[in-house]
């Protein structure tokens, strides 16, 4: 079975971007030894991405009109009637539903790409199976949450850490 799979940097506090999405905070983190955080290896291993609106609209705002041409991409969101847009798929009702079937199909993992709401509801609803969260030497005043205030108490089992020289960690 597929698993769905939360890669994602986070401030020492806890958020993923401040207030108004922007995460430009995350180049500013000296990277002396021009580390990928093992992204590159990440990326081969999906071959779908599932983010919320508010995510997916701040990258394509920024211009970025499809950061993820090789993998299948689903957006999250309770809007409905919107512009399709090349490379992507709006879900608008049914996202548990779908995520179990994705779950089943033969394929690479699953990158739920978040933000703070879609994270929140595949953690409540056990769909998410490994957090890769990176930790950066920040601290965001005010910002999104990794996981909004009302997720339930969950224990969770670490496999590992590691400390980049930047001063990154991987939880």
């Amino acid at each position: 079975m597929r698993k769905v799979k939360l890669y994602i940097a986070t401030s020492l506090n806890g958020m993923i971007a401040k207030a108004d999405g922007d995460v430009s905070w995350l180049d500013a983190v000296p990277n002396p030894d021009s580390s990928d955080y093992g992204y590159f290896d990440f990326y081969k291993s999906v071959d779908t991405t599932i983010q919320g609106y508010s995510t997916f609209k701040h990258v394509h705002d920024m211009g970025i009109v499809n950061p993820y041409p090789d993998t299948k991409n689903y957006v999250f969101t309770r809007k409905k009637n919107l512009s399709q847009v090349e490379g992507f798929q709006f879900i608008n009702e049914g996202h548990i539903a779908l995520v179990q079937k994705l779950k089943k199909e033969p394929g690479k993992d699953i990158w739920l790409i978040g933000g703070g709401q879609l994270n929140t509801l595949f953690l409540k609803e056990k769909l998410l199976d490994e957090i890769l969260m990176f930790i950066m030497p920040v601290i965001i005043p005010d910002g999104i949450l990794l996981f909004e205030n009302n997720t339930t108490e969950k224990s969770l089992h670490l496999k590992d850490t590691i400390t980049y020289q930047s001063g990154v960690t991987c939880f």
